[in-house]
């Protein structure tokens, strides 16, 4: 392999993939658009809404690890349809975030007013009547739907050989199943879990793997190889690559996600904290500290209540644990595990294995 020096600064860029997605979703929803107006014109801030946020922003990751695995697995580079089979997964990734960001009571996304909130503002300015919270709740939900039923539409007019899509498929829907009860799951532990417990920490791992690992690089990747013909050795060599690369990333977003900087993250300091998201990272912190401090952190974890002095003071508490420095342990471990996997995989282009190695390290180090 060539040295890091030599490897591509932007590897999302490389063969223009992140420029061609957006070209498929926009021209996509000039599609969808024009035909939500034909419907009715009261559809238009929903449109508005839902191009905004696919086009504003969004690093295109999942679409980068799709695509990369299509030209591990031969698949040519001149193919549009790649491109719009790849851009499906941001559709997905769109709908969770919608819905996310309304199960979280999240403000912002991407430094914009996350969708609920940005009807709740609609409803405000436009002097509607009834409860405009739940109207913004209500808009996200069906709006969060559309996008899930268009990525669907999306992947299968692609344009690629119907074959090839129909051999996809089955993965393609395994992983929108994982995602969805990953966040179940997710949404599961704050109330029936039991932090203290010895099982906290597998559970922990269980929703990271299927709501972001598996779902963020190991199934775009087998998606991306399949469309292009792969058999099951290389398919099950990407997924040895990619799971153990997609578990490390959602590790470096817990740690961002409670230490991040908000100009680079888009969302509050500590904003983990304030939703009670119960990570690995959180996990460690509540195994690590005295009784009455693990206590503490359980208790005010996502309190309605919790004001910005308390998330500083739960995020000290987690720092001085020392799990953020078990969680920079176990990011090494899977990325040594990970790229010994991409070293030995059997890939068609070794153009190919060099990007995949640029996208694992800027995935997980948040270069870019």
């Amino acid at each position: 392999m060539t040295s890091s020096s030599t490897r591509p600064a932007n590897p999302i860029d490389v063969e223009d993939v992140r420029t061609r997605v957006n070209g498929a979703l926009a021209a996509f929803m000039d599609g969808q658009s024009a035909l939500l107006d034909k419907i009715s014109l009261q559809l238009a801030p929903a449109a508005d809404a839902l191009r905004d946020f696919l086009l504003d922003g969004g690093k295109r990751l999942r679409p980068a690890f799709c695509y990369w695995g299509w030209r591990a697995a031969g698949g040519s580079a001149a193919s549009e349809g790649i491109a719009h089979a790849a851009a499906a997964l941001e559709l997905l990734q769109a709908s969770a975030l919608v819905h996310d960001d309304l199960m979280d009571r999240s403000d912002t996304r991407r430094g914009l007013p996350s969708v609920h909130r940005r009807f709740e503002a609609l409803h405000r300015e436009r002097g509607w009547r009834g409860d405009r919270e739940q109207y913004g709740a209500s808009a996200a939900v069906l709006l969060g739907d559309l996008l899930l039923i268009w990525c669907d539409e999306l992947f299968m007019r692609s344009g690629l050989e119907p074959a090839a899509v129909l051999a996809a498929k089955p993965v393609f829907d395994l992983m929108r199943t994982e995602v969805m009860v990953g966040q179940y799951l997710d949404v599961l532990e704050p109330v029936a879990g039991d932090s203290a417990d010895e099982g906290a920490l597998e559970r922990a791992r269980t929703v990271l793997h299927y709501k972001s690992a598996k779902y963020t690089i190991e199934r775009p990747l087998q998606v991306g190889a399949l469309l292009a013909g792969a058999g099951p050795e290389p398919v099950e060599a990407l997924g040895a690559f990619g799971l153990p690369l997609g578990e490390a990333f959602q590790l470096r977003d817990d740690l961002l996600g409670v230490f991040g900087d908000p100009a680079v993250t888009g969302k509050p300091a500590g904003d983990d904290l304030r939703e009670g998201k119960r990570t690995l990272l959180v996990a460690h912190a509540m195994r690590a500290l005295p009784a009455a401090d693990a206590r503490h952190l359980d208790e005010r974890l996502g309190a309605p209540d919790l004001a910005a002095a308390e998330v500083a003071e739960l995020r000290e508490l987690v720092e001085r644990s020392g799990a953020a420095e078990l969680v920079e342990q176990r990011i090494s471990e899977l990325m040594r595990e990970a790229l010994a996997a991409l070293a030995a995989a059997p890939l068609a282009d070794e153009k190919a294995r060099e990007v995949l190695l640029a996208l694992a390290e800027a995935s997980t180090v948040r270069k870019y």
